[in-house]
C-alpha cells in the first residue's frame, strides 16, 4: 500500500463506500492546497493586486472550497470516529481530531490574510499567504497520509458491513462538500432501508437514541429553561420542574384548558397564537418581560410531525446574564 499524496493510490473500498468518499476528498483537498501554493508563487513576480487579478480570483475559488471542506472533517468526527471507538479504537481518532483542529486554525489564518489584503499591502499579503499556504499544505499531506495508511485500514478491518451501511446513511444526513465526487453522493440514494438499533429493555426508543423514564425526566428537569407542553386539544399535558422555575406550575394544571391558565386581558392573544400554529400561519411567537429585575424571554413553538399539529411548546428562560456575555470563552 502507498499513500495518495503523490506516491500512488490506495484502494481500500469501492466507489460509494464512505472510506472511498473520504479518500477521494483527500486527493481533491491536496490538489487545492497545491494550487494555493502555486498561485501564490506566481504572484511573487507581480507588482500589485491589479496585475494579479486572475490569481486573486483563483485564490477566492480555492478559499471557497477550503471553507466547504468542513463537512469532510465533521463526517469523520461525528460518525467514523464514534464507530471506531465502539470497537475499542480510541487514541487514533483522538489524535486525528486534534489535527483537524490544527487544520482549522491554519485555514483561519489563510482566511484572515485574504480578508485584510488591502491593509497588508500587496507584498506583505503575498509573503504571509505564502507561509500560510505552505503550512496548510504540509499539515494536510501529513494528516491525510496517517488517515489513508493507518486510520482507514483499521476502520475497514473492524467496522462491519451493516455498520458501514449506517455510517453511509449518517454521512448522507450530515451532507457533503461541493467538490465531493458524484458517486459519493449517489451512493446515498442506493443505501438499504434503515435498520432499527436494538433498544435495551426498559428504555424508550427514539429515532436518534433511547432513554430510561428516569433519565428522560431528569434530563428535562436539568434543561436551563422551563418548558410546558399543551396538546392538540389545548390541554396542559406536561411541565418541567427545573431547579429555579420562573413561573409557578403545580400538578393541578395538568389537564386544564390552556385558556384557563391565562388572565382575561391576554386570552385573545393566546387564542390567536394557537390558531396560527394549527393553521401553519406561523412557526413561533416570542415575548420578553422584566420580572423582579430579571429579563425573561418567553417563546412558543408549534409541535408538528409530518405536518400534523400535535400541540404547543412554551419555553421560558432567564436571559439576564446571557445578555452580558462578550468576547469568547472556549472549551479548552
Amino acid at each position: 500500500m502507498s499513500d495518495v499524496a503523490g506516491k500512488g493510490e490506495i484502494t481500500l473500498a469501492p466507489p460509494g463506500h464512505p472510506i472511498n468518499t473520504l479518500m477521494e476528498e483527500h486527493k481533491l483537498l491536496l490538489g487545492f492546497a497545491a494550487e494555493l501554493r502555486t498561485t501564490v508563487q506566481v504572484m511573487r513576480s507581480a507588482k500589485d493586486f491589479g496585475s494579479s487579478h486572475r490569481e486573486m480570483e483563483q485564490l477566492k475559488h480555492i478559499v471557497e472550497h477550503l471553507k466547504d471542506s468542513e463537512s469532510h472533517y465533521l463526517r469523520e468526527e461525528n460518525v467514523l470516529f464514534p464507530y471506531l471507538e465502539r470497537h475499542g479504537i480510541t487514541q487514533p481518532p483522538a489524535i486525528m481530531w486534534s489535527e483537524h483542529n490544527e487544520i482549522r486554525e491554519r485555514k483561519k489564518r489563510i482566511y484572515g490574510i485574504m480578508e485584510k489584503q488591502k491593509d497588508l499591502g500587496f507584498q506583505k499579503f503575498v509573503s504571509e499567504l505564502e507561509g500560510g499556504a505552505a503550512s496548510l499544505d504540509d499539515l494536510l499531506q501529513s494528516h491525510f497520509y496517517k488517515e489513508n495508511n493507518m486510520l482507514f485500514p483499521m476502520a475497514i478491518k473492524v467496522i462491519t458491513e451493516d455498520e458501514w451501511a449506517e455510517v453511509g446513511r449518517q454521512f448522507d444526513e450530515l451532507g457533503y462538500c461541493c467538490f465531493t465526487p458524484q458517486h459519493g453522493r449517489q451512493a446515498g440514494q442506493e443505501r438499504r432501508a434503515d435498520k432499527a438499533e436494538p433498544v435495551p429493555e426498559g428504555q424508550m426508543a427514539f429515532e436518534t437514541g433511547s432513554f430510561s423514564r428516569e433519565e428522560l425526566e431528569t434530563l428535562l428537569n436539568t434543561l436551563p429553561v422551563d418548558i410546558t407542553f399543551v396538546d392538540k386539544d389545548d390541554k396542559v399535558r406536561y411541565f418541567s420542574q427545573s431547579k429555579e422555575r420562573i413561573f409557578a406550575r403545580t400538578k393541578a394544571v395538568i389537564g386544564r384548558e390552556v385558556l384557563q391558565c391565562h388572565p382575561k386581558e391576554s386570552l385573545d392573544r393566546v387564542v390567536q397564537i394557537v390558531n396560527d400554529f394549527k393553521s401553519n400561519k406561523r412557526n413561533s411567537a416570542e415575548f420578553w418581560i422584566n420580572l423582579k429585575g430579571r429579563l425573561v424571554y418567553i417563546r412558543y413553538f408549534p409541535v408538528r410531525r409530518n405536518g400534523e399539529y400535535l400541540g404547543t411548546l412554551e419555553v421560558t428562560q432567564d436571559i439576564t446574564d446571557i445578555k452580558k456575555i462578550e468576547g469568547e470563552k472556549r472549551l479548552l
